[in-house]
């Protein structure tokens, strides 16, 4: 735990019973910004050289600057998880990492209907559930030497691919439920267990069930009642896809166009004519959604 002070002492009991070593920071001087990061990265470099035990790495930090860091760790064959409020979440960092995820879904908030949810990474649209079954079917179609593979080797093809990938983005607890989900939704998925191991193919496509949930007349009650689990959790700003994402799983269906507009930047607009969030551009010209 680097850059520990007292003023957070009320985390005491947290670190020690959880065994974290803390690691303060002295402060010196007016340049005082990377004492902790350059601490951070020569002892993860340390331990990645002298105790191959640990081959996996956990950053929790969404700074472009740990970057090198996580190509040094990928190059030795170590696996690196990085995790960081959206807010704060570079996109060259979130794509270096082999898997990242948002810190507003591993808190576990309480969301509307049914589940919580995190994914794609800020100036991208992030995916919906079409988007992400098209991706599959793809990359099932491309694997010209076998019919069919495993669910945790799909898995990991789809995080190679977009490392902020995460099924609880979709309302899904585990990504066979997510599978499942896909298969009944769409019909082009086939699934089947196999000594415990579970295997993924193409079958034959299906009629997509529509089950509309979201209304020109309701939507903006569902923004703002989703805004305001946001506050309620103690989250000022948040990346768009963490929003649309948050949606797309209350309301599986949800489509811009369907409520009139072209991109979900439009629907952003909108919201902020109607004054119910604000929308700013950070450093690095990444859009974030601030709540009013």
């Amino acid at each position: 735990m680097y850059g520990y002070t007292d003023q957070y002492s009320d985390l005491k009991e947290v670190l020690l019973s959880n065994t974290f070593t803390v690691v303060p920071s002295l402060r010196y001087g007016i340049s005082q910004k990377n004492n902790a990061d350059i601490l951070l990265v020569i002892d993860a470099l340390e331990v990645a050289y002298t105790n191959p035990l640990i081959n996996s790495f956990c950053i929790v930090s969404g700074d472009s600057d740990y970057t090198p860091l996580v190509g040094k760790l990928k190059s030795m064959g170590k696996f690196v998880l990085g995790i960081s409020r959206s807010e704060a979440a570079s996109n060259i960092f979130i794509n270096a990492c082999n898997e990242f995820q948002f810190l507003e879904n591993v808190g576990g908030r309480t969301r509307m209907p049914e589940d919580k949810k995190k994914t794609a990474a800020s100036e991208k649209e992030p995916m919906d559930e079409l988007e992400l079954n098209k991706l599959i079917e793809s990359i099932l179609d491309e694997q010209t030497d076998q019919d069919e593979i495993y669910a945790s080797e799909l898995k990991g093809i789809l995080l190679r691919l977009r490392p902020d990938f995460n099924e609880k983005a979709f309302g899904c607890s585990t990504f066979l439920k997510l599978l499942d989900k896909l298969a009944h939704k769409y019909g082009n998925l086939r699934i089947r267990n196999d000594n415990f191991n579970v295997m993924v193919s193409l079958g034959q496509p299906a009629k997509e069930t529509v089950t509309p949930q979201i209304t020109k007349d309701n939507w903006k009650d569902a923004f703002r009642d989703q805004l305001q689990h946001y506050k309620d959790g103690g989250f000022d700003r948040i990346n768009p896809s963490i929003l649309k994402a948050d949606i797309q799983a209350a309301y599986p269906d949800f489509s811009e166009r369907a409520l009139g507009f072209k991109r979900f930047s439009d629907v952003l607009k909108a919201l902020e004519k109607d004054s119910l969030l604000a929308v700013e551009m950070d450093e690095q010209k990444t859009m974030l959604i601030k709540v009013p």
